[in-house]
């Protein structure tokens, strides 16, 4: 077959280009890129015969081999795994087919811009671009690969200048190598001569001795073998030993933090690493770890969650979701089980008895581990929950078992202080005397709520409000309801009666008021019928002349919005309005409702008040242009 050249895909190029063109601290990271990669065929293969032994292929020897020629100044990592079609490569290494790509661009440029370089090598691996490294170090990429079980080969090459070739060969080996042509040798610079066979090793050392398979560094031709003389064996690099197999004392941290770097494709160091062994009936072990920042699609529908499945050392699957519940989507890891079968399918695991227990138990390491970084490290519990506790806290909604030792570990912005957020206990033991329930806000930011008049009240009795700004929080306070006895109640919804929690008024004033603006509450309810369903006075408001709240049992609006968001069909629920008596606005509003018989002209000042009422909790008028017209109208009249 004739070699065809095909341009890459536009994000491809412009990642290429990066590569190339820019200057990163650490290159050594294209090896361990590229063996990760190796490994994950490895992997794949070995399951693909698990599965299917009639598949013509070798697997006696599974490894990886890397291979120098000082002389040509090339540097091949080969594998004998699964290999790849003809198809395969031209989809998986001629595109980049990654919903963050554009995401991936930005960050590399600012990485790229970072004076310590730190985080440009990290995010090759987090973005599924691994094999685009090569070109940080080769001038050119050569690719030969065979699927295993086919009789043809396909060769890929590129300069990394827009374009690469593909064409069909006849021999290649099971599996797949990538030979580099490496850059020209800098002479000031020894530290990156990756011909140098010291450099493998401190490279493979550092970052693939995890992995569980071989990865072998293949003797230099010299003139003493050249002629025939017995070849030295190749030389294994990497002890291969599972991490999760060893002992605590036999493992550093800095191998905990390379698996999981290997793991996650993550470039930072885990905030904590957590280890589970399960002895008896049913034996496992486990290696969690617990990322220091939250994956940019970490809320995408597409998010890849769950951790590695083996079992008996034999890789299974990567991303197991039934291991852990999908609040826990972030914790990286591998899970090795001694009694699974090797032959097993997601809908196999969903109803396997075994892995429900093994996914109850993770949870609750994984919480009471959380648990235990707040009592002991108040900083970096303080960093998780900035990074996950939004997506935790949908756990409250879907986890009715363990919501209990959510809430637990749950801290929120509070408006006793800007900078310490407090968790329900912290709450309930500072409530004043008479108060029954738990206060709580929702909104878009911190800002907007703090100046939202269904604080007025409690800001001037000084009762505190938790002040929640996250999208779940609408729904998991409604869901949950209580905490210890005591109510959670939106300072936005139903009647707020703070009098009976704090200094008592006198119960006459109160009704008073009612007579006296009886006429025109139950007016204003006819003039506004369309959107509210009442018309009352206020005990939440002291400033702001009026304000809209959500009946105790009806849907706030953005609960409305984000069910029609998930395409779900919610009658759109009147809101109450309620009004500030001592306003002036209000007052005066009253006094000409008595005074005149003829009140078509008081019609605009309502809509006028309802409106402002609304763009107060950050609503919008029913008719913007009808609302901006009668303010302008006002305004003229006042000039």
């Amino acid at each position: 077959m004739a070699t065809e050249t095909f341009e890459f895909q536009v994000e491809a190029r412009q990642l290429l280009q990066l590569m190339i063109h820019s200057v990163y601290s650490n290159k050594d990271v294209f090896l361990r890129e590229l063996v990760s990669n190796a490994s994950d065929a490895l992997d794949k293969l070995r399951l693909e015969k698990l599965r299917d032994d009639s598949l013509d292929a070798d697997v006696s020897d599974l490894h990886v081999e890397i291979e120098v020629d000082k002389d040509a100044r090339t540097l091949t990592v080969r594998d004998n795994g699964i290999g790849m079609s003809y198809d395969e490569v031209g989809r998986l290494i001629g595109t980049i087919a990654n919903s963050g790509t554009a995401k991936f661009l930005q960050e590399l440029k600012e990485a790229g811009d970072d004076k310590d370089g730190a985080g440009a090598e990290g995010l090759i691996g987090q973005f599924g671009v691994g094999f685009y490294s090569a070109f940080m170090v080769a001038d050119e990429v050569t690719l030969l690969t065979r699927r295993a079980g086919e009789s043809r080969g396909t060769r890929w090459s590129s300069r990394g200048e827009g374009t690469y070739t593909l064409e069909t060969v006849d021999e290649a080996p099971q599996g797949t190598s990538v030979t580099l042509h490496l850059k020209p040798a800098d002479p000031d610079n020894q530290l990156h001569d990756y011909t140098s066979t010291w450099k493998i090793r401190e490279i493979v050392k550092r970052y693939s001795d995890f992995i569980t398979w071989p990865v072998r560094l293949v003797p230099e031709k010299t003139d003493g073998n050249a002629d025939g003389d017995e070849t030295p064996e190749p030389e294994t690099l990497n002890s291969q030993k599972a991490l999760w197999a060893r002992s605590r004392d036999e493992v550093s941290d800095d191998e905990y933090h390379e698996l999981y770097k290997h793991i996650s494709h993550d470039w930072r160091d885990p905030l904590e690493t957590i280890r589970l062994q399960a002895e008896g009936t049913f034996e496992y072990q486990a290696l969690l770890f617990l990322p220091s920042h939250a994956p940019h699609d970490l809320f995408t529908q597409g998010f890849k969650r769950g951790v590695q499945l083996y079992v008996k050392r034999v890789f299974i699957m990567d991303d197991c979701e039934e291991l852990l519940p999908p609040y826990l989507r972030f914790v990286k890891g591998v899970v090795d089980a001694a009694d699974l079968s090797l032959n097993v399918s997601r809908e196999i695991l969903q109803q396997d008895r075994h892995i429900q227990a093994m996914r109850r138990r993770l949870t609750k390491k994984v919480l009471s581990t959380v648990k235990d970084m707040m009592a002991k490290d108040p900083e970096r519990y303080a960093t998780f929950w900035r990074e996950f506790g939004a997506v935790l806290k949908e756990g409250l909604v879907t986890d009715s078992e363990n919501r209990d030792a959510l809430l637990a570990v749950a801290s929120f912005a509070t408006t006793r202080s800007e900078d310490e957020p407090t968790t329900l206990q912290q709450y309930v033991e500072r409530m004043k005397d008479g108060q029954e329930d738990i206060y709580y806000i929702t909104g878009d930011s911190r800002q907007s709520i703090e100046n939202s008049p269904h604080m007025e009240a409690f800001r001037a009795k000084g009762i505190e409000v938790l002040l929640l700004t996250d999208p779940v929080d609408e729904v998991w306070a409604d869901t949950v309801g209580e905490y210890e006895g005591k109510r959670l109640r939106s300072v936005a919804k139903g009647e707020i009666d703070l009098d009976a929690e704090g200094d008592e008024k006198d119960g006459g004033e109160r009704e008073k008021q009612n007579e006296e603006y009886a006429g025109l509450l139950g007016w204003m309810k006819e003039q506004l019928a369309e959107d509210v369903k009442e018309v009352r006075l206020s005990s939440r408001l002291t400033v702001s002349p009026a304000c809209v709240v959500s009946d105790a049992h009806d849907l706030t609006p953005a609960l409305e919005n984000m069910y029609r968001a998930m395409g779900q069909e919610v009658p759109k629920a009147k809101r109450i309005l309620e009004l500030n008596p001592g306003h002036l606005l209000v007052k005066g509003l009253n006094e000409a409702y008595k005074e005149r018989e003829d009140r078509s002209d008081l019609v605009e000042a309502a809509e006028l008040l309802h409106g402002l009422a609304v763009l107060a909790e950050g609503g919008q008028p029913k008719e913007p242009a009808r609302f901006v017209k009668l303010v302008t109208d006002r305004l003229e009249r006042t000039l």
